[in-house]
């Protein structure tokens, strides 16, 4: 029952009632809240963090009792040991200067070890290649980590064989945005990863097809919440583009046009109802 909910609560990235994707948790009344239209998505949500307190750095180093959680953003997940840069022992004495010419050493091996299979390698370069396009885009880390998860399926399954390793990991990021209700469009992941909108293309439909992931078109709604926030436009124009978005859907006026210009269209006809110029 406590890993249901803890997945429902993962894939709730997106508000049923005005499609944002701006959520926050409040952890005070254990609640997932819509920072848009303030609907409580979630209620009693499991708190996983620990049940201590800290007040500072140095007393959370004493009373945490675990690592850190997997990060799929990871070549190994963060789940391998590293050696630390305090030039201090298990027991916080200070490492004598003649011995830190030789831990010098070791924490560079070390780090050399890490990433040493030629696989290894291109998992390492695909993952900082998401990591820097997610970055520049904005991107929330639920979409990060789904395109890792997708990246790491493709990979698996030697889908990048005669393919560019930014080529499946753009692909993966399209995907990942789509799978999350986070839509970004080929161009803007095109201007990002430096490929051609064709490359991208080509490569996110083989790699959904041969992971069959079921992934719903994008609407015009997808958008709104983004627009509206870029353009720092007020609740009111929002609620009047879902408006008018809903009536022309009625009337069949946005089958046969692309997405992003519907939303833009609809947006502009409501910024003007609304005397937003």
């Amino acid at each position: 029952m406590t890993s249901e909910k803890y997945q429902k609560i993962e894939l709730t990235a997106i508000c049923p009632e005005c499609s944002s994707t701006y959520l926050s948790r409040n952890y005070s009344r254990a609640e997932l809240v819509c920072d848009d239209c303030g609907l409580v998505i979630e209620e009693d949500l499991i708190d996983y963090g620990p049940e201590w307190r800290a007040f500072d750095s140095e007393q959370r180093e004493k009373r945490a009792r675990t690592g850190a959680p997997m990060n799929y953003m990871i070549h190994d997940k963060g789940l391998s040991t590293t050696i630390g840069w305090t030039n201090r022992d298990s027991y916080g004495k200070s490492i004598p200067n003649r011995n830190r010419a030789q831990l010098y050493r070791m924490r560079k091996w070390q780090r050399r070890i890490r990433i040493s299979d030629a696989t290894v390698k291109n998992l390492a370069s695909a993952l900082s290649n998401l990591d820097r396009m997610s970055s520049r885009m904005g991107l929330p880390r639920t979409v990060r980590e789904t395109a890792a998860m997708i990246y790491r399926k493709a990979a698996s399954k030697n889908l990048v064989r005669g393919r560019t390793v930014e080529g499946v990991s753009a692909a993966s990021l399209y995907a990942a945005c789509r799978q999350c209700h986070v839509p970004r469009t080929l161009d803007e992941i095109s201007n990002i990863a430096n490929m051609s909108r064709r490359d991208i293309g080509r490569n996110y439909r083989y790699v959904s097809r041969e992971l069959g992931l079921k992934l719903m078109p994008t609407t015009p709604q997808d958008y709104i919440s983004r627009f509206c926030s870029e353009l720092k436009l007020n609740g009111d124009v929002k609620a009047k583009t879902i408006e008018i978005l809903k009536e022309a859907a009625d009337k069949e006026l946005t089958s046969g046009r692309g997405p992003t210009g519907v939303a833009a269209a609809s947006l502009y006809i409501a910024s003007v109802l609304c005397g937003e110029r």
